[in-house]
């Protein structure tokens, strides 16, 4: 079993044609249910860099001993409207970022996925806390994600280490 998924970003604005319901309930259905044989499965953010590559080859290896599912998860750049508009609250607009279609191609071609089922989910908006959501709807064992190399890591912080202080599950750096 091998495909990919596109969710809506959990943090997309709703629109006035799309209130908001006050009962808990409709609201959980109205969040993309997960399919039951990703439960419990393995994370991994992907972008397509080196280190992600690494991390998604450990994930599988992982997946594979867990006997387990593995998520996936590219986060599409998400830039709020203040930068354009200067105008208040901050708005956050998609990118078009293609680059999703591109890596769930590449990955649907790969030969090295053909043994452990996988999705791919598109988010949008911040890393680490898009991560720890995927892992948090799926109930992951853990997330895999490479370590940040470079000046960008340094000044700001890596994604690593601000996941691994926020995430409820076990978080695997891969160097």
């Amino acid at each position: 079993m091998a495909g990919h998924e596109f969710f809506e970003p959990a943090d997309r604005k709703r629109s006035v044609a799309e209130p908001a319901s006050a009962d808990p309930l409709a609201s959980d259905e109205s969040r993309a249910s997960c399919d039951p044989a990703f439960q419990h499965g393995v994370v991994v953010g992907f972008d397509g860099s080196t280190s992600s590559e690494r991390a998604l080859s450990y994930a599988i290896g992982m997946a594979q001993r867990f006997r387990s599912g593995l998520i996936i998860v590219h986060v599409a750049n998400r830039l709020p409207t203040t930068v354009w508009a200067g105008c208040e609250p901050p708005v956050f607009v998609d990118v078009p970022d293609h680059r999703t279609e591109v890596l769930g191609l590449e990955l649907a071609c790969a030969d090295y996925l053909s043994e452990v089922p996988w999705i791919l989910v598109e988010r949008g908006g911040d890393i680490c806390h898009e991560l720890e959501e995927v892992g948090q709807e799926y109930e992951a064992d853990a997330i895999v994600v490479g370590s940040t190399h470079g000046l960008v890591g340094r000044l700001f912080g890596s994604v690593a280490g601000r996941l691994a202080k926020r995430a409820r599950r076990p978080v695997v750096v891969i160097p």
